[in-house]
Formats: C-alpha cells, structure tokens, sequence
C-alpha cells in the first residue's frame, strides 16, 4: 500500500460527499414535480410524450396500480429487445454483418438489461451490431436506471405522505428522470470522454498497422455514449468485452476517476433526497454514513490484500502486490478501489479482471453484492434496499426499547415488517438455491475455469451477481451456455422484481398512515448510535447468511493459498 493509493481513495471519498448535497437538491425537485432551468428547453418534449401516449401525469397511482405499470413497461422492454436481438442481422447500422444473437443468449441478455444487471455472457465488439447496442441496450440503461430511481421515489412519498391513498404517477417519474437528470448528465459525460479519446461513431472497425509493421482490425462504434449512461445509470454492460479495462473504455487515470465518481453520484445523492423528502436531512446523512463506513471497510480490505500480493509467487522470488489481471495504466490502487464501488453501487463495470483478485480481496466484492447492493446501491435501488433494511432496524430498537418501532414519523408494524423480510429473504434463497443447482448438475460444473475452492466461487459468484443485478463476474466461469443463459436470466428477473413488489406495498401502506410525532420514548435515527446499527443489522441479516458458502468458497481458497496450493 503506498500514500498515492490512500491519497486517491480519500479524494474519491471527499468529492463523493460533496458531490451528495448539490445532486441529491436536483432529484429532490424532480420527485417533487418543480420546474428547473431545463424546462424551457425539455418541458414541450415530456407535454408532447404525455399527449402522444395519452398519459395524465398528474394522476396519483397507488401502489398497485404504479407495480402493474412499472410491470407492464419493463416486460414490453424486454420483448422489444430479445426481438431486436435476434432480427440483427435483417436491421441496419450492422457494418460487421453480424447474424441473430442465438435464443437463450438473447433470452438471457434482455432480461439481463431490462433488469439494470448487464451481465454480459458474450463479447460485445464480436456480437452486436451498432444498432443493438445504441437501440437495445443503451435505451435500456436509460431507462432501467430510470425506472430504479423512480421507485426509490415512490418509497420516500410512502414515508412522506400522511392519510394517502397513492404513491405518485410512475409514468410522470420515469419521463422527469430521464429527461431532466440522466440525458443532460449524459451528454456531458460523453463529451468529456469523446475529448478524453473514448471513439464515438457509427464506423464498425479501423485497420491499423502496430509498431511491430502488423496490420490489425480495431473494432469501433457508438463507444462514448454507451460509456456515459454506463456508469451514471449503475448498468455495467461494456461495449467491449474487457469492459472499463479497454483502453477504448476507459483511456486515462482522469476517465477512471470520472467514471468511479458516476457510478456512486446518483446513489449517495438520494440519501439526501430522502432527508428532504420526510423533512430532516439528517435522516439521510445516517444512512449516507452507514453506506460510507462499508464502503472504507470494505476499501480497505481489498487495497490491503491486494497490495499484500500472492504469498506463493513471494516464495518463488516475485515480490510486490497482485498486478495480475489489472491494467498497468490503473495499478493496484485504482483497479482495488473501482472494484469496490462497482460492486457497492450495483454497477458491475470492471477496470480489472476480478477473477484474478487475491481470494479475499475478490471476497469483498462479492460481499458487497450479498448484503444486498446497499452499499450505496444502484440508482434507486441502493436506497430503497437501505430503507428495508432500517425497518427491521428500527423493529428490533422497537423490541430493546418495549415501544411499537416508529421511523421518520411512521409507525413500523407487523405488516411492513413481513413484507421487508420477504424482501430482503429472496436475495439469499435464490442466489444459493441456485448456486447449489449449478454445482450438482453437470451442466453447471462445466461452467468454471478452476477447480476446488476457487470453481465453486466463480460459481458463486455469478449467482450472487445474477440476483444481486450486479453484472460484473469471476470470469473463469464459462455462462454461455443454455443452462447458464436460463438460470441467470431467471435470477435476474427474481432478483429485481421479487423485492421491487413487497417494497411498493410498504410504500403503499406507509403512505395511508398518519404522521406520529417523535416522542420522549422514541428511539433516535439520526445519530452515531442508530447509524452503527444500521451497520450491525446490515451485516448480520444481509451477511452472515452467505458465511457457509463463503467458507467454502474465497475463504478455503485463501487458507489454501497460504499453505502453498492455487487453484
């Protein structure tokens, strides 16, 4: 670990903070329907979408309503996309002539972008053609991350309204969110990496001679604005298959940084949007702080084993830190700390090959995905995760105080408190349910690269990225194949929509109860105490479920690994 390393990540900390207050005030005026300097330039395009599509934006929806619509538009997503998939090869703007994209890799890849996952089974420069990748995929980053943030607004108007009946206009949501936030965001950030060298443009490949005088084709495309919505919008899916680790990607330390700083804006943003939203900030600045001693803890343990290096290669007279599997431009800091954030925000983009990771510093990753993608989260996501889990908080305060839970002026009872664990339960059943499929079946155990221990992370691994609706992966694993493609695409569906619904219905009930006023028996929620249980509750009912599988798993790996034995 050297003082460069520890510099960078304070200085990714300090501007993540500062950047919360000034875009979390943005999304505040967008969930509250104010108009914005942008409107005289965007207010004729969302009035001319609600007159096309006949859409009264002012209609207040309650939570049923608002999950069959939000139901309705991502299904019609994803059958628009496995269409477009498999039609490539008779649609334009295809300049490589690429074929159809084949039915369980079609399957799998719509479900997997409609979802905000983006796990990628395939190379995308070798796959897709350039009107696949602008029209079924760089919408649907749009517009999944669109669809995360606009629930995470109808949870803060559960806890904000009082005696309701609904939750806000799901429509009216996603088109402000789209059109006031993440377009005119995007923009500037492809800009800034189309100056930074990033290519933008509809050509399919360039031929080039290398210094070594050989000729070598370079596949191109609509690079620069796929990359932008990429990261803002917490999807992941890289139009190259080394994702953020291609120089085309990701060219400089300045784009690395830039990106890092995308991914965690809009996440850490909400927290403050939610203080606003009930009326006290603090609120938010609690569960901000919660998120951002995870995220360090968890930063600091990568860094750390990752600049420990490998004490195999040490014996053999190789000294320094795990280079293996990251770029030389980025080093052990940089590919450590991005690592951490893609998989705390639900991003899933990668600037290094998470593979090739020491077996604990490839453990904090997949942690981070098995606490439930709260760690920050993904747009939308991350907080309404977060505020699932400080209802079981504040229930179990509630239980050491001996008075009903009450949290931001809202009783917490019986009903909201099934419906969290229900929540919060289908994370772990999926992910090791299916991770126990996939390692009896022999389809499953063709998948990974390795052996032992390090096999059965990879394993693992996707799963928990699959339900998680992280996307990145250990990519040993071998998923392009029928059985994977299947059980993926049906993780991912599970692992975005089975928590979405229980989370409406809190929201739907919260927002039908009437405001309780803090009293002297109330317990606090917007202190150091409230903030450390939060970490606690996170830790123990989002963590210590997965301790068997991680034993079995990086951990084994490890141990063996001091004992001299890779894998």
């Amino acid at each position: 670990m050297t003082l460069q390393g520890w510099l960078l990540i304070a200085a990714f900390t300090t501007i993540t903070l500062a950047l919360a207050r000034p875009v979390g005030l943005w999304l505040f005026a967008l969930y509250e329907g104010r108009r914005t300097f942008l409107h005289p330039l965007l207010g004729p395009v969302e009035r001319g979408f609600y007159r096309f599509s006949g859409i009264d934006p002012t209609e207040d929806q309650g939570w049923r309503r608002y999950a069959v619509h939000m139901l309705i538009f991502n299904a019609a997503l994803l059958l628009l996309t496995y269409a477009l998939l498999r039609m490539q090869a008779l649609l334009p703007l295809n300049p490589l002539g690429y074929g159809p994209v084949g039915e369980h890799l079609a399957f799998n890849t719509a479900i997997s972008f409609t979802s905000n996952t983006n796990w990628q089974s395939y190379a995308g420069e070798s796959t897709l053609s350039n009107l696949s990748q602008m029209l079924a995929l760089t919408i649907h980053n749009f517009l999944s991350a669109a669809t995360g943030i606009a629930l995470a607004f109808a949870l803060f108007r559960g806890f904000a309204r009082r005696n309701a009946t609904g939750i806000g206009n799901f429509w009216a949501d996603i088109t402000r969110v789209t059109l006031y936030l993440l377009l005119p965001l995007c923009i500037v950030l492809a800009l800034f990496y189309i100056a930074s060298g990033v290519p933008q443009t509809l050509a399919g490949s360039v031929d080039v001679t290398t210094l070594e005088g050989i000729r070598q084709t370079l596949a191109l495309g609509p690079v620069a604005s796929q990359e932008a919505i990429k990261m803002l919008g917490t999807n992941g899916g890289g139009f190259f298959n080394a994702n953020s680790a291609h120089p085309f990607e990701n060219p400089t330390a300045l784009t690395n940084f830039v990106q890092m700083l995308s991914i965690f804006a809009i996440g850490t943003g909400l927290t403050y949007t939610f203080g606003k939203a009930v009326g006290n900030v603090r609120q938010g600045r609690a569960i901000l702080a919660a998120m951002m001693i995870l995220f360090l803890a968890g930063t600091t343990v990568t860094y750390w084993q990752e600049a420990a290096g490998n004490p195999v290669l040490h014996h053999l007279g190789v000294a320094g830190g795990n280079m293996e599997g990251k770029e030389a431009r980025f080093g052990i800091a940089a590919s450590s700390l991005f690592s951490v954030v893609t998989t705390a925000a639900s991003c899933g983009a990668v600037n290094a090959m998470h593979d090739s990771f020491t077996a604990l510093g490839g453990m904090i990753p997949l942690i981070n995905i098995q606490l439930g993608e709260v760690v920050v989260g993904g747009v939308g996501a991350g907080i309404y995760g977060f505020l699932l889990f400080a209802i079981l908080a504040v229930f179990v305060a509630g239980l050491m105080v001996g008075r009903t839970p009450e949290y931001v002026g809202k009783k917490i009872e019986s009903r909201e408190v099934k419906l969290a664990v229900l929540a919060i339960a289908v994370l772990p059943l999926i992910i090791l349910g299916f991770t126990t499929i996939a390692a009896i079946l022999p389809a499953g155990l063709a998948g990974p690269l390795n052996k032992g221990p390090h096999g059965f992370s990879e394993i693992l691994y996707a799963f928990t990225s699959a339900v998680g609706n992280n996307g990145s992966a250990f990519a040993g694993l071998t998923a392009n194949t029928p059985f994977y493609n299947g059980m993926l695409g049906v993780a991912m569906w599970i692992g975005r929509f089975f928590i979405i619904i229980p989370m409406l219905a809190i929201a739907g009930g919260l927002a039908a109860k009437r405001h309780t006023p803090e009293g002297a028996g109330s317990f606090p929620t917007t202190g150091p105490l409230w903030t450390g249980l939060l970490v606690g509750i996170v830790l123990v009912v989002g963590g210590l479920t997965f301790l068997p599988s991680l034993a079995l798993g990086p951990i084994a790996d490890h141990l063996a690994m001091i004992h001299g034995q890779l894998f």
